[in-house]
């Protein structure tokens, strides 16, 4: 072992250093994700100091078999085993509590000594501490920030303030004007660089305060957030309105802000994006294919890797329709998209054509919200159950027949019946055809308790079958019974 983080191939290789029975502390990462670039320097200083225990390192997403067998859908993550079990997780930046988690598994630096978050680093001297300190406060870990006053303490207020005016246009993001992490921001700064203004930006996904504090301190629940010399102008919808209708260059003519050429701006997204006029016409229209697009390794109902099959199950729970794109049948989408989309990982998820995100966006966003939100706001409905719609059916028509074929043209016998005994006695009602949709035919069998067709309903309430509407018209009650 001595002290060093070992990549993980396979499987099979992971197996075999769990099942010697050392400790062992997992650590799957992404290349794309800050927070994991950040946790693997805590994690490299941790393995010198706890040199007993093996420190394994995974790729989440090109080792997509170990991946969902711990079922990472986010990371950093870490999976700790002692004895050759699997014996606790962690899930996000938090320094403190992985280094009390790794001391719990493999046992303490001194002999004898408890282990604690202040012993991580002490083989690589102070600067580490300072740095895990420096991500502690980063990720919210110590106990002063984690507390949750009704009002923003008066520091926070004052930072959030001299944010706000640092810039005549600030922009608060997910991500930077060179690699906006959502599409509500990437919009954003392609209109600001439309409006040739210069403006700052700050990336709300590193400063979890900042973040929440704004949405206080702003009154405005979502990013990003416009500022123009310390005012809020709005989010992205509506700052696609202002600058649709020529408000957004009003306003910044009125507030002394010039423009500039967007070429004297440093960053930015690129105007071209190098890929042929043939594949971008492509990826046009695959990401507009339909209203939700899910690009996504494998098919919703075979994902290939955890990430994927996280948004696909999010997406589920939200029940709305959508579309899929296996980006591993694909190469020259799976490259293309990369660039289109300035998103360099899968999957990622666009509505009405706008890039969400990718897996971290999507849970967070359903987590707080704001998915459903920007669904109902992009006109997206959520669909029917199937009991939703066969009640809807039912009710369609006062009286309401469920048969094979139509009235017209009864595809069986006893269909046949009961229409006819329908317009003997001069009753109007309305029909579905059974044949045409597998979904109603075998979904009205449990949601009636009844099992064969036809089946005849008045007022929402089931009838019976051609053999009770037969005894109810030779009894003379047919009529009456559809008329109380």
């Amino acid at each position: 072992m001595g002290g060093s983080v070992k990549d993980v191939q396979s499987k099979e290789e992971l197996d075999k250093v769990v099942g010697a029975g050392e400790p062992v502390i997992l650590h799957f990462w992404a290349s794309w994700c800050e927070a994991s670039k950040h946790m693997d320097q805590v994690f490299s200083h941790l393995s010198t100091d706890f040199p007993r225990a093996h420190f394994l390192r995974v790729e989440a997403e090109e080792q997509p078999e170990i991946s969902e067998a711990y079922s990472v859908s986010a990371v950093p993550f870490f999976v700790f085993f002692k004895h050759g079990k699997h014996v606790d997780t962690l899930e996000g930046a938090n320094p403190s509590s992985l280094a009390n988690k790794v001391a719990k598994v493999a046992g303490s630096i001194v002999p004898n000594e408890p282990a604690a978050p202040a012993s991580l680093g002490l083989a690589a001297g102070p600067t580490v501490i300072e740095k895990v300190q420096e991500l502690v406060k980063e990720n919210g870990s110590s106990q002063s920030e984690t507390q949750t006053p009704s009002g923003l303490i008066e520091s926070l207020k004052k930072r959030l303030e001299q944010l706000i005016n640092s810039h005549p246009v600030m922009l608060f993001m997910k991500g930077s004007p060179e690699e906006p992490k959502c599409g509500f921001s990437r919009k954003v700064v392609e209109i600001l660089e439309k409006e040739k203004v210069a403006f700052g930006s700050f990336d709300i996904l590193v400063d979890n305060d900042v973040r929440d504090g704004l949405k206080k301190f702003s009154n405005w629940p979502t990013f990003p957030q416009l500022y123009c010399k310390g005012e809020l102008l709005g989010g992205c919808d509506i700052v696609i309105a202002m600058h649709e209708n020529g408000e957004l260059k009003d306003i910044f003519k009125d507030h002394g802000i010039e423009t500039t050429d967007s070429e004297s701006r440093t960053g930015g997204v690129s105007a071209s994006t190098g890929l042929s006029e043939t594949l971008t016409s492509r990826l046009e229209r695959l990401v507009n294919s339909s209203p939700i697009m899910l690009f996504m390794k494998g098919n919703p109902d075979e994902p290939k890797c955890g990430f994927s099959r996280k948004v696909v199950e999010v997406l589920k729970q939200e029940n709305v329709d959508f579309e899929s794109f296996d980006i591993l049948s694909d190469d020259e989408v799976r490259q293309g998209l990369k660039v289109y989309s300035n998103w360099s990982s899968y999957p990622q998820l666009y509505i009405k054509g706008e890039l969400i995100g990718g897996s971290d966006i999507v849970l967070e966003m359903q987590k707080s919200g704001e998915l459903k939100r920007v669904l109902s706001e992009k006109g997206i409905a959520q669909k029917q159950t199937i009991e939703e719609r066969l009640e809807k059916l039912i009710n369609s028509s006062p009286t309401m027949l469920f048969m094979k074929g139509i009235p017209d043209a009864p595809r069986c016998g006893f269909s046949s019946k009961v229409v006819n005994a329908l317009r003997e006695e001069g009753v109007t009602f309305g029909s579905f055809d059974i044949l045409t949709d597998e979904e109603v035919r075998q979904g009205l069998k449990a949601y009636s308790n009844w099992p064969t067709f036809p089946q005849l309903y008045y007022k929402g309430e089931l009838i019976g079958g051609c053999d009770i509407v037969m005894e109810l018209k030779n009894g003379g009650e047919l009529k009456s019974s559809l008329s109380e």
